[in-house]
C-alpha cells in the first residue's frame, strides 16, 4: 500500500484531486494523503456503509473537499479531465469481459488530467497456464496456513463465482490501447500485483 502511494506521489507531485475506486474504508487514500496532503477526494464504492466510514476518515485527514459516489464503476460517469490520481485496489478483477475492461480503462483515461496517473493493486492471473497452476497452488497453500483447507476452498469457490481477473500483461496492453504511457510494475507476488501508468 505504501509503495503504491509513494509511486503516485512521485509521478504526480502536483496532484490536487484523487479518485479512489472501490475505496472500502478509505485506506489507500489515507496512505496517499501522507505523501500528498490536503487533496480533494472522490470516493467510490458499492457499499453505502463503507462510503460513510471512508468519508469520515478521509475528511479528518485532509482540508480538501471529500465527496462520495455509490455505484458500479462500469455505470458511473467520472467526467473529463477531472482528477489527477486514480487508485483502484482489489476492484478491477470483477470486470467480466474484454469490452468492460476496455470501457473502464478508457473512462479512467478520460477522467485524468494530462500527466495524471492511475495505480492498481489487484488479484491477477498469469499468461502461462503452468505458471497460473503454480501460483494458484502457492496462494492456496498460504490460505491453508492462514485458516485451513476449508477456508482455502471457500476463497477459491468465491473467486470462481464472482471474479474474472486478467493478467498484468493484458492490463498493460489495455492501458496502452486507451492512451496511457510510462507503465510500471511496482511488484508482483503470487496472484497479486501492483502497477501504474501515466496519462499520455
Amino acid at each position: 500500500m505504501e509503495l503504491v502511494a509513494q509511486a503516485a506521489a512521485a509521478t504526480t507531485p502536483n496532484a490536487k484531486h484523487v479518485l479512489d475506486v472501490g475505496c472500502g474504508a478509505g485506506n489507500y487514500t489515507l496512505k496517499l494523503l501522507q505523501f500528498l496532503p490536503n487533496l480533494d477526494a472522490t470516493l467510490i464504492d458499492l457499499s453505502g456503509n463503507m462510503l460513510t466510514r471512508a468519508k469520515e476518515r478521509v475528511s479528518a485527514a485532509t482540508q480538501g473537499d471529500v465527496r462520495t459516489l455509490m455505484g458500479d464503476i462500469r455505470e458511473l460517469h467520472l467526467g473529463e479531465q477531472s482528477v489527477d490520481i486514480i487508485l483502484a485496489a482489489a476492484v478491477l478483477h470483477h470486470l467480466r469481459n474484454d469490452a468492460e475492461w476496455h470501457s473502464v480503462f478508457a473512462k479512467f483515461h478520460r477522467a485524468l488530467r494530462p500527466g495524471g496517473s492511475i495505480w492498481i493493486f489487484d488479484y491477477v492471473e498469469h499468461e502461462s497456464s503452468a505458471v497460473q497452476t503454480l501460483m494458484r497452488k502457492s496462494y492456496g497453500d498460504y490460505l491453508v496456513q492462514l485458516n485451513g483447507a476449508a477456508y482455502r476452498d471457500k476463497v477459491f469457490a468465491y473467486i470462481e463465482e464472482e471474479d474474472t481477473p486478467r493478467s498484468v500483461t493484458f492490463q498493460m496492453r489495455m492501458l496502452q490501447d486507451v492512451g496511457f504511457k510510462d507503465i510500471d510494475i511496482l511488484h508482483k507476488n503470487s496472484c497479486f500485483a501492483a502497477f501504474g501508468a501515466v496519462n499520455g
